[in-house]
């Protein structure tokens, strides 16, 4: 499944809704990445969305 392993974000549903304003569901899925991520000291790959990736790209520097 697709989960953010830091925030916990996933997908969520919402409507397509077309030209003649008929509605149908869908899901909107979280931009989840497959990441090298040190945490507390412990290296490993974590699923991290975008948002948290840009996050912790700015408090490395």
């Amino acid at each position: 499944m697709k989960v953010c392993e830091v925030c916990g974000k996933g997908s969520t549903s919402g409507n397509n809704v077309s030209h003649s304003m008929r509605h149908t569901k869908r899901t909107f899925e979280a931009n989840i990445q497959k990441v090298d991520v040190e945490i507390d000291g412990k290296k490993g790959k974590k699923n991290v969305c975008a948002r948290c990736l840009k996050t912790m790209k700015k408090e490395s520097k």
